[in-house]
């Protein structure tokens, strides 16, 4: 039976608010806790009007508070883009409310636009220094030295367990170096999955928080009742990739019948290559793919992005996935 998890993108639609997402994505997590998921993670990104998920740790709050068990947390916080001692502050906090519930991923990128980063009042040399702020951010979640004159309150004491996510082979070796688990986001950089696994594995260095690799990976998955039905709510997603490409980052629109009509050649070109590990099918598909990856990978865990636009029907999706990989609640 394969661990799994869901990487919420608290889409907004063309047909639903920010609040209307926000809500959504609290009731994807109370499904998802029945359904036997292991966590369900959201990520900060800025200045996209068809993401709500900004303010991270207050969206993570407003989805703990409507589930009782679920893991929660970021997947990721964009470390760069802030003082590790505020995000200790924020994450401690969730720890508290939430005790024994919380993880914190980080990531290297800024995760928006060069314009916006700038509004961050953050420059793009930061990211050299992503080593040396996990460590800083990991001491101030650490218990508190008698004679430590600064502390992250409440957060120090919670030891709230990181995650390296990663694109690329820095962030495997930063996993390695650390000892910590690593999750790969191959639902969009899908080239570099297996040589990121490789790296962080064979230089892995046991931690305090983790003995031996622990390795998470990103997979887009759409399922429904039928191959073709699949195929087309995962149009939704292929006009959201297309729609990066041509600098126009809007809300989620409604899945359509022929997605040829839609892209030019080399859009599909470049969708493809990102989407290239997409699992799109009724269930017995969705089962054969989800096997093949985890016997390809040796993942611990999958993490599954499932951007249907409908959300009772997205909510069938992960009903589905669930039913294809065999995971079962917690007694």
């Amino acid at each position: 039976m394969t661990t799994l998890s869901i990487l919420d993108l608290v889409r907004v639609t063309q047909e639903t608010d920010a609040r209307g997402a926000l809500n959504n994505a609290r009731d994807v997590a109370r499904h998802a806790e029945a359904w036997g998921y292991n966590r369900l993670w959201v990520a900060e990104h800025h200045n996209m009007p068809g993401i709500a998920s900004a303010a991270t740790s207050i969206v993570l709050a407003h989805i703990a508070e409507g589930t009782s068990t679920i893991r929660i947390g970021a997947g990721g916080i964009m470390l760069p883009n802030h003082a590790p001692y505020v995000i200790a502050e924020q994450f401690g906090t969730l720890a508290r409310l939430f005790p024994g519930r919380v993880d914190l991923g980080l990531g290297r990128a800024p995760g928006t636009d060069q314009m916006t980063l700038r509004a961050l009042r953050r420059t793009p040399d930061a990211a050299d220094n992503f080593p040396q702020d996990v460590l800083e951010l990991q001491a101030f979640l650490a218990p508190a030295g008698p004679n430590q004159r600064i502390q992250a309150v409440p957060a120090a004491g919670t030891e709230v367990p990181l995650w390296i996510l990663g694109s690329s082979h820095f962030g495997a070796m930063v996993a390695a170096e650390l000892g910590l688990p690593y999750a790969f986001a191959s639902h969009f950089a899908p080239e570099h999955l297996l040589a990121a696994l490789d790296i962080y594995r064979a230089r892995f260095k046991p931690s305090e928080q983790l003995d031996r690799p622990y390795a998470m990976v990103g997979v887009n998955i759409v399922a429904a009742e039928s191959d073709d039905v699949a195929k087309r709510l995962a149009t939704t997603q292929q006009m959201s990739f297309t729609n990066i490409f041509r600098g126009a980052r809007g809300l989620s629109q409604p899945p359509i019948d022929d997605i040829e009509s839609y892209w030019s050649g080399s859009e599909k070109q470049q969708a493809q290559r990102m989407l290239a590990r997409s699992i799109v099918g009724s269930v017995e598909t969705v089962r054969a793919g989800i096997d093949a990856l985890v016997e390809e990978t040796k993942a611990d865990e999958l993490i599954v992005v499932s951007d249907v636009y409908d959300h009772a029907t997205r909510l069938r999706s992960f009903e589905l996935i669930a039913e294809a990989a065999g995971i079962k609640p917690a007694a």
